[in-house]
């Protein structure tokens, strides 16, 4: 049972079910309840394939929960708490098949000190643009600023005007909302976002995923337009030869929708998106480095 739910649990962010919130509910509830049992008779009756962040969400609700058996179902929060892991994971997954298996890059944009911008155009994503720089600064020091101190990005990153945490699940799945900074001439205008934010960690890097969710109405800002991030994923990891030095690499694909200024057909064209995009992964990486030098002098 387990695994027949936790298959069509995982196929909850496609198309055909967005339109059928019951159906996710009632899967992600039997999925709980299947694991729930394998906690209770012991953590090696978990399968191997069941991610890891899903069992340790899992195990804390657990053992946080004593309810009688019978006494009710799955609240409606914790089944959706279990749908955000499972976006962050799938992302993550996404993220590691990307880096794996694509090889055929573009080369967009070249910065200072040997960073890069590279390109690809892959199904289901359209342009994914790829960031690689290597930053003198240890992976702890990156990770703490870029998923536990999220919410003070507008600091240091003038783009940026609002970072706000909505929900975290557990301790590596948070559901954020950014608002980027109006800026007079910008081609695109004011957005803002919705997503999941997960962390993963596979050997000695650490992997922070992000991809849109809409589980978590908000009201659009006034003037702007409500993007989606189809896919971001930053990798810290740490240089074998010095580990006071990460080699930085982001992901990024976006779908920044439309305003009514754009065009008369209301859509922006790849000339802009193409320039937009991979100029805001330099920028970013750009103040995040003069922050990061600035705090360690």
């Amino acid at each position: 049972m387990l695994q027949a739910t936790f298959k069509l649990c995982c196929g909850i962010a496609h198309d055909p079910l967005r339109n059928l919130p019951g159906l996710k509910t009632t899967v992600i509830a039997a999925t709980q309840k299947d694991m729930r049992g394998l906690v209770r008779r012991g953590s090696h009756h978990l399968p191997s394939k069941v991610p890891h962040a899903l069992q340790r969400l899992v195990k804390k609700d657990t053992a946080t929960c004593s309810h009688p058996a019978g006494d009710h179902s799955p609240s409606q929060t914790s089944s959706v708490d279990l749908s955000y892991v499972t976006q962050g994971e799938r992302a993550l997954q996404q993220a590691l098949s990307i880096l794996q298996h694509h090889t055929s890059w573009k080369a967009e944009v070249t910065m200072d000190a040997g960073a890069t911008v590279t390109s690809a155009a892959l199904p289901g994503l359209g342009k994914v643009f790829r960031a690689e720089v290597v930053l003198a600064v240890p992976v702890t020091q990156l990770h703490q600023e870029l998923f536990e101190r999220m919410e003070q990005m507008p600091r240091w990153n003038p783009t940026l005007s609002q970072v706000k945490v909505l929900l975290r699940v557990g301790t590596d799945t948070l559901v954020t909302h950014e608002v980027t900074a109006p800026s007079p001439g910008n081609l695109v205008g004011q957005r803002d976002f919705i997503s999941v934010r997960h962390r993963g960690r596979r050997d000695t890097a650490i992997y922070l995923v992000g991809t849109a969710t809409h589980g978590e109405p908000l009201p659009l800002q006034e003037g702007g337009v409500r993007a989606e991030s189809r896919l971001s994923c930053i990798v810290l990891q740490p240089l074998a030869e010095d580990p006071a030095r990460t080699h930085f690499t982001w992901l990024l694909s976006m779908d920044l929708k439309a305003s009514a200024s754009t065009s008369c057909r209301g859509w922006i064209p790849p000339s802009v998106t193409d320039r937009v995009l991979p100029q805001s992964q330099v920028d970013f990486i750009k103040h995040l480095h003069q922050h990061l030098s600035a705090t360690t002098c």
